[in-house]
């Protein structure tokens, strides 16, 4: 987490005199605050003093912006999705928290498909029957053997008409929840919102049923993450949009992506069993860093986690759960200075729903599925593939 700088501090860092910072900060480049006390200071943000210098040193060496792209530098590509600014998340322009707070994943679906916030039509039909159930397969297991097998025989999703692709995504996402039901041994309820059919089968409360539409709001998109981008390679070679969904679903599977939500469920367990102390040693000896702890991208914390970790203490405030998570974000904090992220609060509301700790990725995968959607839907539409060059470091050749 980033403290205010003083003036000295920022001029310093930005190798400025003090009007030029005065300059930035009229201009909106730099934010600043009155300092606590009589002082008649002010603060500057670090975060934004740190923007300005990466800029100047990329100006200065753009072989070096262009090799750190790939790892949280220089966007690479342009979209209208998602905007990560100011510690706020924002789809198409509106509030990601205040979107959760109000809609449902159709609205947003239709939001991030097509721009328009309505609630989109989804298929009453899965056509299920035709894929084969494969006993003992995890969830995540089943939908990516559901979209193996849809990409390849569902005729209707591999029309590539522009004004077909929301049509089509549509059917995607329904057949993820589809295959939810169908996990659980229940019959299909394709009449209800998203959130209440995964409610339904996962056997959840009312209010937590809520919990979960808010969860799958807030996970429906989050820019170029590895596996929005993996989805917008596959559907830039011409793919559809079930193995572009599928690509996406694949990368979400490692600890340094979706899997450290499970990472987060095991975590608040053993806090729950040991004690926190305890749990965040054990943990600490084997990943260096507390799973669900810190963003770089949201340096005064992320807006998703705190959300859902409010709405929970403000509908269950009693929750053994919650009581154990809040002593874990307080340790943390005091020790390492880092606030929790939205993969802590997704096994916080899987903890409180029940299940198995993949239930925490797959809800997850539920969510991010619409992104990907949009995502692949927008690539198409550019007709560019997606193909960068190498630099070589290798051997040369004789």
């Amino acid at each position: 987490m980033s403290h205010p700088l003083s003036a000295a501090e920022a001029t310093e860092r930005l190798g400025v005199n003090r009007a030029t910072l005065y300059a930035y900060v009229s201009r909106g480049l730099i934010r600043s605050e009155p300092a606590q006390g009589k002082t008649r200071e002010r603060r500057y943000s670090a975060e934004d003093v740190d923007t300005l210098v990466r800029r100047k040193e990329e100006r200065r060496d753009p072989e070096k912006t262009v090799q750190g792209a790939l790892n949280w530098g220089t966007p690479v590509l342009e979209s209208e999705l998602t905007l990560i600014a100011g510690g706020r998340l924002s789809y198409r322009g509106r509030d990601a928290v205040h979107l959760a707070e109000q809609c449902s994943l159709e609205e947003v679906a239709a939001l991030l498909w097509t721009g328009e916030l309505r609630a989109i039509a989804l298929p009453l039909r899965a056509h299920l029957a035709l894929i084969p159930q494969r006993p003992g397969s995890g969830l995540l297991e089943s939908f990516a053997h559901a979209l193996t097998h849809a990409g390849a025989r569902d005729l209707q999703a591999s029309d590539a008409r522009p004004e077909a692709q929301s049509g089509n995504a549509a059917r995607v996402l329904s057949l993820l929840f589809a295959v939810v039901e169908r996990d659980r041994g229940i019959p299909g309820a394709p009449d209800l919102p998203l959130h209440e059919r995964l409610g339904r089968a996962w056997g959840a409360a009312p209010h937590h049923t809520d919990l979960l539409r808010r969860a799958l709001i807030l996970t429906a998109d989050h820019e170029l993450n590895v596996s929005s981008f993996t989805a917008r390679c596959i559907a830039s070679s011409g793919a559809g949009l079930h193995h572009a969904a599928l690509g996406g679903l694949c990368a979400l599977q490692g600890v340094r992506h979706g899997l450290s939500t499970e990472l987060c469920a095991e975590l608040l367990t053993l806090a729950g069993q040991q004690g926190v102390s305890r749990a965040l040693s054990s943990v600490m000896r084997r990943f260096r860093h507390p799973p669900g702890f810190g963003h770089q991208l949201y340096p005064e914390g992320d807006p998703r986690g705190r959300a859902l970790l409010d709405q929970v203490a403000s509908t269950s405030p009693d929750l053994p759960e919650l009581q154990v998570a809040h002593a874990l974000c307080a340790e943390v904090q005091r020790e390492l200075g880092e606030l929790p992220n939205v993969d802590l609060a997704l096994a916080l509301v899987a903890q409180i729903v029940g299940g198995p700790a993949e239930r925490s990725t797959a809800l997850f995968a539920l969510g991010r599925t619409v992104g990907w959607l949009a995502h692949a839907i927008e690539s198409a539409a550019r007709g560019q593939l997606i193909r960068p060059r190498a630099k070589y470091v290798g051997v040369a050749p004789a």
